[in-house]
C-alpha cells in the first residue's frame, strides 16, 4: 500500500526516543535515539535519566526523521503518540511534544496504547492483520496474550504477567551470570556460544538447552486451571540464581552458555506453549509475536516449529521493529485514521498503567 494517511508517531515509554513516519502501511522512516548506555552502569532503566534523555533527543530525532523521509511537518495528516503504559515522566515528554506539534500544525492527535502499537507495527512488514489475530507480547515490562479482533478498537487480554515479565527475568539472569545490561541480547548470544560474551568459549559451541531442567511456571495442575494464559518467571529467575550460587559456593565454574541456554529454553517453552494453546482454544489461525523479547532467536525458532506443527500461521516483525520504536506508534495511528477513529482530546493524559484493552486515550 503506497497511499493512505501520512502519520508521524512518537514513542517515549521507556529508554528509547522513537520517531516514525508512515504513509498508509508503508514505513518511510524509523528514527531511534537510545539512552540504554546511560542506564547500563545502574543495571536497569532509571526513570529520571530516561526522561532527561528524551528531552535532549526529541527535537534532533524529529528533525532527522523528517529529513530522511523527505517529509515536511506541514505534510502530515495526523500525529500519534504513546499515551501509556510506561514510565510516567518519559511518557509526559512524548505527550507534550506531540501536543505541541498538533496545536502548532493544526493536525489531529491520536494518543495510543504502547502495547497495541507492538501489534500494529507488523502491518508494515507483512501487510494487513488477520482479524482476529492472537498476539503474544513479550518485553521487559510485559508478557501478555491478547485476542485482537481489531487492533484499533477491540483487544481482549487473555493472560498477563503476574510477577516478573520475561524480559525482566532475562535482565536479572544476565546479572547473575555476569553479563551486561540489557540482558536479553547477551543471554541469547551466550546460549548460542557467540564470540565476545563474558564467560563463554565460542570453540565449545552453543549451550546445552537440557543441561539444567529449570521450572516452567504456571504450566501444570491447579496453576493451569487458575492461570491458564498467565505468566510467571519469578520462580524461574530464582531457580537460576540458586543454581549458580550453589556452584559458586562449591568452588566450581559456572557454565554460562549452558545455563543461559537452559534458562532461555524454559522461557520460550512456556511462552510458545501457552500461545499455541490460546490459538487452539479460541479458534484463531494467526499468531503474532511482538515486543523486545520477540527478537530472541530461540523464541523465533521454537514458535516457528510449534506453529508449523499446529497449522498456525506465524507473524513476527524483524528484530528492529520488535523493540520500542516510533514506527509502531505511527502504524497504529495510521490505522486509526484509516478506520475513521475519532482523534484524542488535547487534554489526553500520560497513563503509566494504561490497560491494553484501552487502545486509544
Amino acid at each position: 500500500m503506497t497511499d493512505g494517511p501520512l502519520v508521524l508517531g512518537i514513542e517515549t515509554s521507556c529508554d528509547e526516543t522513537g520517531v516514525g513516519i508512515i504513509r498508509g502501511e508503508t514505513l518511510l522512516v524509523d528514527a531511534v535515539a537510545s539512552s540504554v548506555q546511560e542506564h547500563a552502569r545502574f543495571g536497569g532503566v532509571v526513570p529520571e535519566v530516561a526522561s532527561r534523555a528524551h528531552l535532549e533527543a526529541m527535537v534532533p530525532t524529529l528533525e532527522r526523521a523528517c529529513r530522511e523521509a523527505g517529509v515536511r511537518l506541514d505534510d502530515l495528516d495526523a500525529i500519534a503518540v504513546t499515551a501509556g503504559p510506561g514510565l510516567a515522566g518519559a511518557l509526559l515528554v512524548g505527550a507534550a511534544a506531540a501536543k505541541g506539534l498538533a496545536v502548532a500544525l493544526g493536525k489531529p492527535l491520536y494518543g495510543v496504547n504502547h502495547l497495541a502499537g507492538h501489534v500494529a507495527v507488523d502491518v508494515v512488514e507483512h501487510g494487513p492483520l488477520p482479524e482476529p489475530t492472537m498476539a503474544l507480547l513479550v518485553s521487559g515490562g510485559h508478557s501478555s496474550l491478547l485476542l485482537v479482533p481489531d487492533v484499533t478498537a477491540d483487544i481482549t487480554s487473555l493472560g498477563a504477567t503476574i510477577d516478573d515479565a520475561a524480559g525482566e527475568a532475562f535482565d536479572k539472569v544476565a546479572r547473575v551470570l555476569g553479563l551486561p545490561f540489557p540482558g536479553g541480547p547477551w543471554v541469547d548470544k551466550a546460549a548460542r556460544g557467540a564470540e565476545g560474551v563474558p564467560g563463554v568459549d565460542p570453540a565449545a559451541g552453543p549451550g546445552d538447552t537440557a543441561y539444567v531442567t529449570f521450572p516452567r511456571g504456571l504450566t501444570s495442575g491447579r496453576d493451569m486451571e487458575r492461570h491458564r494464559f498467565d505468566f510467571s518467571f519469578s520462580g524461574l529467575k530464582t531457580a537460576v540464581a540458586r543454581w549458580v550460587e550453589a556452584r559458586q559456593r562449591a568452588g566450581e565454574d559456572v557454565p554460562v552458555a549452558h545455563v543461559a541456554a537452559s534458562f532461555q529454553e524454559a522461557v520460550t517453552d512456556v511462552l510458545t506453549r501457552k500461545a499455541i494453546l490460546a490459538c487452539r482454544e479460541h479458534g484463531v489461525e494467526d499468531l503474532l509475536i511482538g515486543g523486545g523479547v520477540a527478537a530472541n532467536s530461540r523464541l523465533r525458532a521454537m514458535a516457528a516449529q510449534r506453529c508449523a506443527d499446529a497449522g498456525i500461521r506465524l507473524r513476527v516483525p524483524r528484530p528492529g521493529l520488535c523493540t520500542d520504536n516510533g514506527a509502531m506508534i505511527a502504524a497504529l495511528g495510521a490505522l486509526c485514521v484509516a478506520r475513521g477513529r475519532a482523534p484524542s482530546d488535547l487534554a489526553l493524559p500520560a497513563d503509566s498503567s494504561m490497560p491494553v484493552t484501552l487502545v486509544q486515550a
